[in-house]
């Protein structure tokens, strides 16, 4: 039998083509929602979660300390550096304690203070 058809009525493998393209448009689609519902939850727990205490949830403030701002909680009275507040740090203590403290934080990359 041949897979040409009649005139008027489509072949099996024409039919086979067009579902194909109507199963990838319909999976093309299904990415996009759970990418835009992917970002909308992903926002949606930073506004949930920023500047709140990861390790008692109560709300942080930022504090000058040598001149940079740190996130301070005083709940648990935990204090929180960003990766640019260790460098600036990292720059100005050369020896001591803090020194010691921060090479605990930096990649394995880079050399110990």
């Amino acid at each position: 039998m041949s897979d040409r058809g009649t005139p008027g009525k489509p072949s099996t493998a024409e039919d086979e083509y067009f579902v194909r393209e109507d199963a990838e448009k319909k999976r093309r689609l299904a990415l996009q929602a759970k990418r835009e519902k992917e970002a909308g939850e992903l926002k949606r727990l930073k506004d949930l979660h920023w500047m709140h205490c990861p390790k008692c949830g109560l709300e942080m403030h930022e504090l000058k300390l040598r001149g940079v701002d740190v996130d301070v909680c005083f709940g648990c009275n935990g204090v929180f550096l960003d990766q640019r507040d260790l460098e600036h740090f990292d720059k100005h203590e050369s020896r001591g304690v803090m020194s010691a403290i921060l090479n605990w934080f930096k990649p394995e990359t880079k050399q110990p203070i």
